[in-house]
């Protein structure tokens, strides 16, 4: 019997990766390798490689491919602050993914473009519920723990290869595309970066898509910070794709650049690996890239790196291994745990149970009062249910699709049986007449809608209002919304909102003559009635008015309900797909005004009224919190949510879900949504110095808990070391409960302006009655650090922190605090000062900066200015250099004061004549000799002036930061 021929060494499982990488790498022709930098990368068979495609959506299940288990969204499972179920979750959907590889390898890849990573910085991002947490540590944690259990527990093989979204500095949907995300050294590494490092540094995911946005001026997809600093966190081979049309937007929208191969040079030489263009045909990426090539716009050497990054992703995954040796004798451990899943594991029991102690865990008790929660099963003899979202599960964009759904109402009729349920949707019912007619908005046999003059059933429609001035409407006759079909054919026929132009919803807009015209919010096109009652859209100078004829008052009919019970539970919140998603983001944060009116009259009829919200963000809800004896709230939680909301609602569990991010009481809290500055604006519960609806971290119990003996192991801290904290938490209470224990610390003194409060560390208690326990959690030094802007990098101030343990951000029980020896910043000298290294800023932005790396101060306003703290003018020189651009058309000035931007002493002045945008001049002033340590304000005399550095002129040229 022969032996078989060994494999070529890029199959041998026994040899290290990179001598397999460079093995395969060698064998590959140029053509070959430019065909591996597209989403869909073709075959080679002549070395037996097959064809592979990176993005499968698995963000909280696998998405797209038909049923599979739907956990709760990832805001959900951030809420549940359980980063080991977090992990479960992740395993469970790299085996789902798994599954649906092995059953289409071509159509299903294993890179997964999960887990969301950017801090939930403002509510109103339309993306909301796709991240984890407005606090980048945490967002770290449960990123990492997610990314774990996607990549799998084998240590030489990935389940499948997680890709950390969106890099970077992306919280808005309005202009995503072509807005600047305004992003000073401070924000950029002490808020931004982390979130992203986390995971990189754990191993927990392997590749990265930049965002659609500009940062600082520049598309993120050109970012020097991709190889400055991602590529950085990690010693393997880390795969960057771009995001869906980034590419054309460098050139299209963005115009950083004339024509398609130099747009894809310059990503490729940023570090862009894989472009996600033109759906499935990489025949347009690979000519661009190939004229590239040809124009010496890039060289071999780096589409030999591009492509290194693709094929080590997919070594990593056990692609090419050699299948005749799944495990060798002398390495047993080698075989691929993942080659032979159970396609039975797809929506298996474990997952279902998986899902709905996810869903359980991720929902927060909100407030408490008056002992309307838990409900007692046994004393109840009748419980309304009330709402829009009582007897419906609502799937975002990235959501799987449901095998089955268990809505709050089919949860509480398990447990208490039909015929103590009382169910009403509360929502109006309308028929639309015609202004001044007897003929109305009809649905006729076919589902078509037209004009007809009988009323009747035929002519009522449920409407749901989902806030920002968007209402679907559902055929009472069909039981089906209405939608404008490819034609532009009004029927009633579909489930409801859904697809990635929402085609179902509606503004009903009220005229001066007291009627209503019906506008499509997809097209902004409005119903129009023709003499044979034909319905069609039109322009606003056509449409029809229509006067409501109110058949059913929703919110009176749900407090008659409610006033027939013993309780009431209203179940409201959003539909991921409307009013707040991707490409849109929410202009307020009020609940839906029919949704608000619904609670109310609930409430009035039932003192005994429980709220639950299920959305996908924070809602403002001031009235309901003044008046209602409890709130929950979670995300919308997947096909087990309804069982999980009842086993919150009877009891059997105690609420463990604890916010990830701040609840405000008004829009008029917040900054202005494209302001990512969260030091200057005071943003997010870091810097917030107002009282929030609800603070980040909070979530109430069922029962008490009381904490005691905080103690340090020490009282300083060098550096390089840390402190063990410790304390003793009991449960007061006569129930089990489940807390979560949170760590702050805060910097008392600092150069620099620092957050409030800092989450440091967290752990999850589950408590008997009378039951202590003592925790301890670490705190380092290290993780104490600041970006220093005056030296570019971090640093551990010498200072003392006050360190706080308690039940949210806001309400700490203990605190002490503690000295860290770390260092003392020193005073700047003026002989070179990058323009990013400010300290504070009026009307300034950042951007590109004269090496096409760092960043420069842009003047927005005449008055603008930047201020430098702590800068010793013993040192100044007679004279002095600005690398400088006057982008305006007429000459300008920027002036040098100390300690005021208006009154301060002058020192010098640079007279700057126009030079257009792209062109850089050093400028010359002479300086009025000064001593001490002061602020030194840059004071701009018109917009569109650009200063890159300042500093003698040997220092000068080319000082923008990293930033």
């Amino acid at each position: 019997m022969s032996t078989p021929a060994p494999p070529p060494p890029f199959r041998d499982v026994t040899r290290p990766l990179g001598e397999r990488l460079d093995d395969l790498l060698g064998r590959l022709t140029t053509e070959e390798k430019l065909a591996l930098l597209h989403q869909h990368q073709a075959p080679v068979h002549r070395l037996g490689l097959d064809s592979f495609r990176t993005g499968t959506e698995a963000l909280h299940g696998v998405a797209w491919l038909g049923p599979a288990t739907v956990f709760p969204q990832a805001l959900g499972l951030a809420t549940t602050w359980h980063p080991e179920l977090v992990r479960a979750v992740g395993s469970a959907v790299g085996d789902e993914v798994r599954v649906f590889h092995q059953k289409d390898p071509a159509g299903v890849g294993l890179n997964v473009w999960a887990p969301v990573v950017n801090p939930l910085r403002d509510p109103r991002w339309g993306r909301n519920e796709e991240g984890y947490s407005e606090d980048p540590w945490l967002t770290g944690v449960i990123a990492t723990a997610y990314g774990h259990g996607l990549a799998g527990d084998d240590p030489g093989r990935l389940k499948t290869a997680p890709t950390l979204k969106h890099f970077l500095a992306y919280n808005n949907e309005t202009d995503r595309c072509t807005t600047s995300s305004n992003l000073p050294p401070r924000v950029l590494h002490e808020y931004e970066l982390p979130a992203f490092r986390a995971p990189i540094e754990a191993g927990a995911a392997v590749a990265v898509m930049p965002s659609y946005n500009l940062v600082n001026g520049r598309p993120a997809h050109l970012s020097p910070l991709i190889n400055d600093a991602i590529r950085s966190w990690t010693d393997d081979e880390l795969l960057v794709v771009s995001d869906a049309g980034a590419p054309a937007n460098l050139v299209d929208l963005q115009r950083a650049y004339t024509d398609r191969p130099t747009a894809y040079a310059a990503a490729l030489k940023a570090g862009v690996d894989s472009f996600t263009q033109d759906d499935n045909d990489a025949g347009p990426s690979i000519r661009h890239l190939t004229e590239a090539l040809d124009r010496g716009l890039i060289t071999l050497a780096d589409i030999d790196a591009a492509a290194k990054h693709a094929l080590a992703i997919r070594l990593r995954l056990g692609e090419f291994d050699q299948s005749q040796f799944p495990s060798p004798p002398h390495h047993p451990g080698l075989a691929d745990p993942y080659q032979t899943l159970e396609p039975d594991l797809v929506n298996c029991p474990a997952h279902r149970d998986l899902a709905h102690e996810a869903a359980r865990q991720s929902i927060v008790l909100l407030k408490h009062e008056c002992h309307v929660l838990p409900l007692d099963a046994a004393s109840i003899q009748r419980i309304a249910v009330i709402g829009p979202l009582a007897n419906t599960l609502t799937a975002d964009w990235y959501a799987g699709t449901l095998p089955y759904q268990v809505t709050a109402l089919d949860g509480i009729v398990e447990r208490l049986g039909q015929e103590r349920v009382e169910y009403c949707e509360g929502v109006d019912r309308i028929a639309l007449r015609i202004a001044g007619s007897a003929s109305w908005l009809s649905i006729g046999a076919d589902t078509v809608l037209r004009a007809e003059a009988d009323a009747g059933e035929h002519t009522w429609f449920d409407v749901f209002d989902w806030g920002g001035s968007a209402w679907a409407l559902r055929a009472v006759r069909t039981g089906r919304h209405l939608t404008v079909t490819e034609d532009g054919e009004l029927v009633a026929d579909q489930p409801g909102p859904n697809g990635w132009e929402v085609k179902q919803t509606f503004q009903l807009i009220e005229t001066a003559a007291g009627t209503t015209l019906v506008r499509q919010l997809n097209s902004g096109l409005y119903l129009h009635v023709d003499a044979t009652g034909t319905v069609t859209l039109a322009d606003p100078d056509e449409a029809t008015p229509f006067e409501i004829d109110l058949v059913i008052d929703g919110a009176a009919r749900a407090a008659e309900a409610a006033a027939r019970a013993d309780s009431a539970v209203v179940v409201v919140g959003n539909h991921p797909l409307v009013n707040g998603r991707e490409t849109e983001d929410r202009a307020d944060l009020d609940l839906p005004a029919a949704q608000d009116r619904l609670v109310r009259a609930v409430h009035q009829a039932n003192c005994r009224t429980v709220m639950v919200m299920s959305s996908s963000y924070p809602f403002s809800v001031d009235w309901a919190q003044r008046n209602l004896p409890a709130l929950l709230w979670s995300a919308h939680g997947g096909q087990e949510y309804g069982r999980a909301l009842a086993d919150i609602l009877f009891g059997d569990r105690d609420p463990a879900g604890r916010l990830p991010q701040t609840w405000y009481h008004s829009v008029a809290d917040l900054p202005d949504l494209l302001d990512y500055d969260i030091i200057a604006t005071d943003a997010t519960y870091l810097y917030y110095r107002g009282t929030p609806l609800y603070p980040f971290g909070h979530g109430l119990s069922y029962t008490t808990f009381a904490y005691s003996d905080l103690r340090l192991d020490a009282i300083t801290v060098p550096a390089d070391g840390e402190v063990e904290v410790s304390f003793t938490v009991t449960n007061t209470g006569s129930r089990p409960g489940q807390e979560v224990v949170q760590l702050y610390a805060h910097q008392q003194r600092s150069r620099v302006k620092q957050p409030l409060r800092q989450l440091r560390g967290f752990q999850r208690l589950s408590l008997n009655p009378g039951e202590s326990r003592q925790v301890a959690m670490r705190i380092t030094a290290a993780d104490l650090a600041g970006w220093d802007v005056t030296r570019d990098r971090p640093c551990v101030e010498a200072a003392r922190h006050s360190v706080m343990v308690g039940r949210s951000s806001t309400d700490i029980r203990l605190a002490t605090t503690i000295d860290v020896q770390g260092e003392r910043i020193p005073p700047r000298t003026m002989r070179r000062l990058a323009a990013s290294s400010f300290d504070q800023y009026c009307a300034m932005t950042l951007t590109p900066g004269s090496d096409d790396r760092g960043d420069a101060a842009l003047s927005l306003d005449p008055g603008a200015w930047l201020a430098f703290d702590d800068v010793d003018l013993g040192s100044v020189v007679s004279k002095y250099t600005a690398r400088i651009a006057n982008q305006g058309t007429a000459p300008a000035t920027v002036e040098l004061r100390v300690d005021d931007p208006m009154h301060g002493d002058l020192l010098g002045v640079f007279r700057v004549p126009p030079t257009g945008r792209g062109t850089w001049i050093d400028a010359e002033c002479d300086l009025v000799a000064a001593g001490g340590v002061h602020t030194l304000f840059v004071v701009f005399s018109a917009a569109d002036l650009v200063l890159d550095g300042l500093g003698e002129a040997q220092y000068c040229q080319g000082t923008g930061g990293t930033g």
